[in-house]
């Protein structure tokens, strides 16, 4: 069965989230710091007065920051019934995977990543790794 992913790279690797999962994706917003806050929460944004929690996936997949001059886009996905912003590099276009092409997550991929991927697809382009997006965001 065919699944579709929303997809998008960081530091040059690609990534997918269940295209369902996905309320949109935006260009960069202004963000307002949480004092406080654990590494990787990269503040709050407000989304037509919906005030929605950002998540700085560099900084939780150990990923360099981003360069200063350089704005992350936003992909604002579902948890637990409520939006959260997902800062990324770029965002890609939505790809249609089968479930032949999944299987577990590379043993070469960093400890760090492993903990938050739920496979990865072999792609003509490469590998989609397949992003636990609850893990990710907790």
């Amino acid at each position: 069965m065919a699944r579709q992913l929303a997809t998008f790279s960081l530091e040059g690797a690609h990534y997918g989230i269940d295209v369902l999962r996905v309320q949109e994706a935006l260009r960069f917003q202004a963000r307002t710091p949480v004092p406080q806050a654990p590494p990787g929460t990269a503040g709050l944004v407000n989304l037509r007065g919906q005030v929605v929690l950002a998540v700085d996936l560099r900084v939780r997949l150990g990923l360099p920051p981003l360069a200063a001059d350089a704005e992350p886009m936003m992909v604002v996905v579902q948890v637990d019934g409520e939006p959260v912003s997902l800062l990324v590099d770029e965002i890609g276009d939505v790809v249609e995977v089968a479930e032949d092409q999944f299987e577990a997550p590379p043993e070469t991929l960093d400890p760090a990543l492993r903990d938050v991927i739920l496979g990865a697809y072999k792609l003509d382009k490469g590998l989609l790794l397949a992003l636990d997006v609850e893990r990710a965001t907790s």
